[in-house]
């Protein structure tokens, strides 16, 4: 890496006092609003460049160079070389028209999904004006003092001014997968190379662990993943798989079409028909039927279904998951935050004394919840002029009772309020601590799992005395935790212990705990859990629970949301005694998992995929990260989750509403289900095309379209292939059948049937009409016009009725699709305009129609498609 220029030149070499005296920033104090404001107008937003934002122009640009285009432009070429200049300005009209529609498409589909990524702002916690407050990233400057928190991920380049047990995961900028120890004392030469500046932490990386402050020295393009960013070419988002096999579909589809449009041509010559229209013919069948749209409607029905979500608070990172959303068979969730609302209470302070917290807290819970505020991750913030606690639930939880009860910090009992050492919380330890000044030598406060606490005390107070726990005493107070969990209760274990003037390791400190008392705290279930979960388990989807609390908290949980037992629970120490095999099988029939790490979590997702199943992971901390990255679909609350929860899923719900995804499951059934109906009809009307032009030169006759004719039913079935079927609503049995299997190809068997079945209708309805004109002695010109008036009024039809698979018009109603009404009217307008004009009806090489002539062209196609509409009232799927 190489080394960013900051506005404090080697901020590394020097010391905390003196990056703040060169940054002129008061550590207690930060940066007051008007100066942050002037610092902003000096140094500019701390953003980095952003992809080229998506305009009209540069997608017209793009879209007037693709090969369909050029094709088209050399149809209007020969036809200025052997054509009339009225057909030549008629189809350089058409061509104009066509190209604007495909840009319209395309440009619509590309502004939905740039869209999402400006759907949310992140913000860093900061202290401006002698308060900490969350400040839009952008607005960072240097010389803004940030406060480190567990998940944060940082925006800026800074120096270090306090630190403790703080651990930065710098992956994303060095590649080395351990996160790097940092020490704001750290004492650092001038050239001490990048990746060794323990003092500093960069943009873009993580905080694992421990928490810190830190004075901005660089911001934007000047921090190092700024310089690093420069370098990068802006490079495309990959595709996704639907869409890599819409693109490979695209291309044998093509070769198939180019092959049908080099047919008709040879069919028409060995016919007698004039060569020059015949080529002309043969270039325009290839820009019609050529399946080019296929991408297009993929990126629009993607974009469009993901911009849908968000606004459902359901925002897509990742065009794939809006993929997979209909095909999740298992949602992993956590309880916390997800299932339950998020908003822990303190409801019981277990001592040697009392259990219940009625009123006031006694003289012994006083204690206990002094010792308990004194142990947390939770932060003050200010913002909008009003104080609020951010951090980890339960510690926000104790920290405010604390100070609803008076414990402030310098009241605490025992001990001052200063922290003179953290050991952050470990899932594998399931244990917190600080270390406080106490009144003669330090004091250490440690808190966590009732399990894991009990095995490192050796004592308990009892009436502010402390007294051995005996082998009895043990067993009982598990049995109280056990009793505490089973109401659901979240029960954390609170200890202390007086340190000898030495440097201890954590291990060490740890040991000989005397037991304060048991803090228990509630978390109720969402309201709308439950039948968030019953709805997922209609649309065949199970639902497993994966916790690091107390089974009999789990399991109390699990009974409130109505969660299915197809087996016994499993813990984290249960886990570890499995191999993979034996986890897969026993992950297929429990729903409920306890005590789990991270590691168990991430093993528990691989199980599940090793039986084949589609898996969404719901988290929003840490330790949730490395199944969120490795689920199909991973989810992170977007309210209450961290940076890093934020930035591993590619889906986040913005309201922390677990229900939102029971809305974000049928909100992707829907997208596939509009895809595949979008598909369905583009290839109906191109075999039902192809199929027209190669039966009418068959039989020995002119093409039943002239080149300019298929030009125009081109623009218009392109319009109805990328937008109708994106507006339609979800399928009634969205919700009620199981998710669809992966292995099952796109292109499978009833989709083929369907569009050979309803582009032979289109078919047989348009080439009737034409051959009965012909065999009736009607001049081609006039049975060219009958067929394109028919065709135009069959594939409106067609469109009505290939709304659903399973359910007729009549059921779904005239207005549920918005944009299907308006659109046929258009296109009906547009009809009648052009054979009402006699210029643009002449341009098209169209007659006029008698009042009988009407009526068979409109009344053979509507007739031909209403039978699709009656196998569906006979043969309901």
């Amino acid at each position: 890496m190489s080394a960013p220029s900051p506005v404090v030149e080697h901020g590394h070499a020097a010391s905390p006092e003196d990056v703040l005296e060169q940054l002129e920033v008061d550590p207690a104090h930060g940066l007051g609003e008007q100066e942050a404001a002037g610092r902003l107008a000096r140094f500019g937003p701390n953003r980095l460049v952003r992809p080229r934002r998506v305009t009209f122009w540069r997608v017209l640009r793009e879209e007037s160079t693709e090969p369909m285009i050029l094709l088209l432009l050399a149809v209007a070429v020969l036809y200025g070389v052997w054509g009339a200049l009225e057909d030549t300005v008629a189809i350089v009209v058409v061509i104009a028209a066509v190209v604007l529609v495909e840009v319209f498409t395309e440009y619509r589909a590309k502004a939905a999904i740039a869209s999402l990524s400006r759907l949310s702002s992140r913000t860093a916690p900061a202290l401006r004006g002698g308060a900490v407050r969350e400040v839009p990233t952008e607005n960072l400057v240097p010389g803004d003092v940030l406060v480190l928190r567990v998940g944060e991920r940082l925006a800026a380049d800074a120096r270090l001014i306090e630190s403790a047990g703080l651990r930065v995961d710098e992956s994303v900028l060095t590649g080395e997968s351990m996160p790097a120890d940092k020490d704001a004392d750290a004492v650092l030469t001038a050239d001490t190379p990048l990746g060794q500046r323990s003092n500093l932490v960069f943009a873009g990386t993580t905080v694992a662990a421990g928490r810190a402050r830190a004075v901005v020295l660089s911001t934007a393009m000047d921090t190092e993943l700024g310089r690093i960013t420069g370098l990068v070419v802006e490079a495309k988002p990959p595709r996704t798989a639907l869409q890599q096999t819409m693109r490979d579909l695209a291309r044998w589809l093509a070769w198939l079409a180019l092959g049908f449009s080099v047919l008709v041509p040879l069919l028409g010559l060995l016919g007698g028909q004039p060569w020059r229209e015949m080529i002309l013919t043969g270039l325009t069948l290839a820009f019609a039927t050529i399946p080019e749209e296929l991408p297009i409607i993929i990126s629009m029905v993607l974009g469009l279904g993901a911009y849908r979500l968000s606004r459902r608070n359901v925002v897509i990172k990742r065009l794939r998951a809006a993929e997979a959303l209909g095909t999740i068979t298992v949602v992993a969730t956590d309880k916390t935050g997800t299932v339950t609302e998020n908003r822990m209470s303190l409801s019981h302070l277990v001592t040697g004394e009392s259990e219940a917290l009625d009123g006031d807290p006694d003289a012994a819970q006083r204690g206990l919840l002094a010792l308990a505020a004194g142990c947390t991750d939770a932060t003050v913030v200010h913002q909008d002029d009003t104080a609020h606690v951010l951090g980890d639930p339960t510690d926000v939880a104790l920290l405010e009772a604390a100070h609803r009860h008076g414990l402030l910090p310098g009241q605490l009992g025992g001990f001052s309020g200063e922290l003179l050492a953290e050991y952050p919380f470990d899932a594998r330890r399931k244990i917190i601590s600080a270390v406080h000044r106490g009144d003669d030598r330090p004091l250490l406060i440690a808190k966590g799992a009732p399990e894991a606490m009990l095995g490192r005390c050796s004592s308990r107070l009892v009436g502010g005395r402390a007294e051995v726990i005996s082998e009895d005493d043990r067993h009982h107070l598990r049995d109280q935790a056990d009793r505490m969990a089973a109401q659901g209760i979240r029960v954390i274990a609170v200890a202390t212990r007086e340190l000898p003037g030495g440097r201890l390791g954590r291990d060490e400190a740890e040991t000989d705990l005397v037991l304060a008392g048991f803090a228990g705290l509630t978390d109720p279930a969402r309201p709308e859990v439950a039948d968030a979960v019953r709805d997922l388990r209609q649309a065949g989807i199970r639902v497993v629970m994966i916790t690091g609390d107390h089974p009999n908290t789990a399991r109390a949980i699990a009974a409130e949301i109505g969660l299915e037992r197809t087996g016994s629970l499993l813990t984290g120490p249960q886990i570890d005694e499995l191999d993979d095999d034996a986890l897969a099988e026993a992950a297929s029939a429990t729903s409920l998992f306890a005590r789990t790490t991270p590691e168990h979590k991430l093993r528990l997702v691989r199980a599940l995929h090793a039986r084949r199943e589609i898996v969404a992971v719901t988290g929003d901390g840490v330790n949730d990260t490395p199944a969120l990255a490795q689920a199909d679909v991973g989810i992170a609350m977007g309210a209450s989750g961290t940076d890093v929860a934020r930035e591993a899923a590619n889906l986040v719900l913005a309201d922390d509403d677990f229900a939102t995804i029971t809305r974000a499951v049928r909100e992707g059934r829907q997208l596939f289900d509009n895809l595949r109906k979008g598909v369905r009809y583009y290839l109906s009307c191109k075999v039902g095309l192809l199929a027209t032009a190669v039966g009418g030169v068959a039989l020995g006759l002119p093409v039943p379209f002239t080149p300019i004719q298929i030009v125009v039913l081109e623009m218009f079935m392109d319009i109805a292939g990328s937008a109708t079927f994106a507006a339609e609503p979800a399928e009634s049995d969205a919700m009620r059948r199981s998710p669809r299997d992966l292995r099952r190809p796109f292109l499978d068997r009833p989709l083929i049937i369907a569009i050979f079945t309803c582009g032979a209708t289109l078919f047989v309805a348009v080439t009737s009409i034409y051959l009965g004109a012909v065999w009736s002695g009607a001049p081609i010109a006039t049975a060219q016009t009958l067929a394109f008036t028919g065709w135009m009024v069959g594939y409106l039809a067609l469109a009505w009725v290939m709304r659903s698979e399973r359910t007729p018009l009549v059921r779904l109603g005239m207005r549920s699709n918005g944009f299907l009404p308006p659109w046929t009217l258009v296109t009906a307008a547009s009809l009648t305009l052009i054979m009402a004009v006699p210029a643009v009806r002449d341009a098209l090489n169209l007659t006029a129609l008698t009042a009988g002539q009407w009526l068979v062209a409109v009344l053979v196609p509507v007739l031909a498609v209403v039978w699709i509409d009656l196998a569906k009232l006979r043969h309901p799927r």
